[in-house]
């Protein structure tokens, strides 16, 4: 029984006109009439009584009536409730803007690939604002540094470097074991992307008495990457950030391990687990363990 027939016959009933009936569903009169009788010749009844251009709903078309009133309102629920189901597959990750830029950049594809026909919205920010995004339900998980707070759950997700890198011709003169007094006097560029603690690079210095000479702050990794481009400044940056600088031969890395052995951990952080599928939730594991595996390899 086609649907369209129904809904036809409906409007024939609430206009009692066909005529009016075409006009209301953007159709033809002929096209109307063409499915009245469809359904009539499918019902074998006829549905109406014609009078010249009055048509009188028969009493065969007054018993039919209800039935094809909730089929209708059936169809138009089913509709209604697979464009909600539509609606919440999409999802709203909250994020650093380096995780974006490089994980998200590569899982996203593959994501796309098991579950096509999910949709995704990606909000960059700090630690602090994700996590107000987070605790006020505007996005459903982020991918944040570890935060303690009631309510809020942490799973590590990615582990990346953080390298100490100046330009090759940078004129500080790089030997081993360099001290934290000899890089005090150094202009550096902190990259704030809402991922590293950076009490960790200040206790270095503090620990030999001396103050990291922090001449810009930046949220934008290009900034930064600009700056020590000018081959005055030196900078803190993931590993996957200055990755092809590094192998280039442009940055190079000033070796601090015997000071300092950072990472940029990042956490899939959220407060219910069941926000989304359970196969989704290994599917962002998965790709992690992935990403790490090609970086490795690459490396």
């Amino acid at each position: 029984m086609n649907i369209d027939h129904i809904e036809a016959f409906l409007y024939v009933v609430h206009y009692k006109s066909i005529h009016k009936a075409a006009n209301a569903l953007f159709l033809s009169q002929p096209t109307v009439t063409a499915r009245i009788k469809s359904l009539e010749r499918e019902l074998n009844v006829d549905l109406f009584h014609r009078d010249g251009r009055s048509v009188i709903l028969s009493d065969k078309g007054k018993d039919f009536l209800p039935f094809a009133t909730q089929i209708v309102q059936t169809i138009q629920q089913g509709k209604k409730q697979l464009k909600e189901t539509q609606q919440s597959d999409e999802i709203c990750i909250g994020t650093n803007l380096v995780t974006a830029q490089y994980f998200l950049a590569y899982a996203l594809p593959k994501w796309k690939e098991s579950f096509p026909h999910m949709r995704f919205q990606i909000i960059t920010g700090s630690t602090s604002v994700i996590l107000e995004k987070l605790q006020s339900h505007q996005i459903d998980i982020g991918f944040i540094q570890y935060v303690h707070k009631e309510g809020v759950n942490n799973e590590l997700l990615l582990s990346n470097a953080v390298k100490l890198v100046m330009h090759q011709d940078h004129p500080f003169i790089r030997h081993t074991l360099i001290k934290a007094k000899e890089l005090a006097k150094q202009k550096m560029v902190f990259f704030e992307c809402g991922a590293f603690d950076w009490n960790y690079v200040h206790k270095m210095f503090e620990v030999e008495g001396v103050t990291a000479n922090i001449e810009v702050r930046t949220d934008h990794l290009e900034v930064a990457k600009a700056l020590i481009r000018t081959q005055e400044y030196m900078s803190f940056l993931p590993h996957l950030c200055v990755k092809k600088e590094l192998e280039s031969g442009e940055f190079v890395e000033i070796n601090v391990k015997h000071l300092l052995d950072m990472n940029q951990h990042i956490f899939l952080t959220y407060m219910k687990k069941d926000t989304l599928a359970p196969a989704f939730w290994e599917m962002i594991l998965e790709t992690a363990v992935q990403f790490e595996n090609v970086q490795e390899k690459l490396d």
